[in-house]
């Protein structure tokens, strides 16, 4: 048995977007000291690592070992968008299932969702030794992806000792956009090696799509490796990774 409880709901869906962004069902770790998910979505492209400290909640009571509980991501950010202001989020284990409580001032709602019998998925994260991190704002990359989406479905990023630049061919226009290392678009960069890669641009999309507006967003880049994105949203970590495109001669 378990059961967690939040001080506001709507920081905890919050929390979990970043998950409902890239996958459906997922593996829930409850331990010692938080909420831990590891998961690749369907296509196996991309992966999310996901913790949640247990000082993120006013009361935090996990099972010894961890539990690992299956669930309907989907359904329970849907579930988690039907809250008001200033409710207050219960979660527990009842039988076979799992109860979201929302408590107000002089109301209460609880729904229950079963818990899902599920394979135990990914164990770790790859083991990519990065040449480049680039620390930018998260509204300015984003905006820049919408840009990307008016040309083409991949980009391809490449980071250099001179600066940060994004590239997109599309059938009829083509995009480039290229920062400075100085220039006010870029928090921070260190690069080690000149690095490039091409990414499908829904998926990159998808992933900083819950990062919180002006919040710093860390890309980890290597030449034709996994991408590496990371960010935080209220108190929880989120790491992805992104396979490459890279093709063939």
């Amino acid at each position: 048995m378990f059961k967690f409880v939040v001080d506001d709901a709507k920081r905890y869906k919050s929390a979990t977007d970043p998950i409902v962004n890239l996958i459906d069902e997922g593996l829930l770790e409850v331990g010692k000291e938080g909420l831990f998910l590891r998961a690749m979505d369907p296509s196996q492209i991309a992966m999310i690592s996901f913790s949640m400290p247990k000082t993120s909640f006013v009361e935090f009571d996990a099972p010894s070992p961890s539990a690992k509980i299956g669930l309907d991501f989907d359904n329970l950010s849907k579930i988690l968008s039907r809250t008001r202001g200033g409710e207050k989020l219960e979660i527990s284990r009842v039988e076979n299932k799992v109860q979201l409580k929302f408590v107000g001032a002089k109301r209460k709602r609880s729904f229950k969702v079963p818990i899902l019998d599920m394979p135990a998925g990914v164990t770790k994260e790859p083991s990519v030794q990065h040449d480049a991190v680039i620390k930018v704002s998260s509204t300015h990359f984003r905006e820049s992806l919408r840009d990307c989406a008016l040309v083409g479905s991949h980009i391809t990023l490449e980071a250099t000792a001179e600066g940060f630049s994004i590239e997109v061919h599309g059938d009829s226009s083509d995009l480039t956009e290229e920062s400075e290392k100085t220039s006010e678009e870029i928090i921070e960069m260190k690069v080690e090696k000149s690095a490039k890669a091409t990414f499908p641009l829904q998926y990159l999309d998808d992933i900083v799509k819950a990062a919180p507006d002006n919040a710093p967003i860390l890309i980890h880049l290597k030449t034709n490796a996994p991408l590496k994105v990371e960010y935080e949203v209220e108190s929880a970590k989120v790491i992805y990774y992104l396979a490459p495109r890279i093709d063939s001669d």
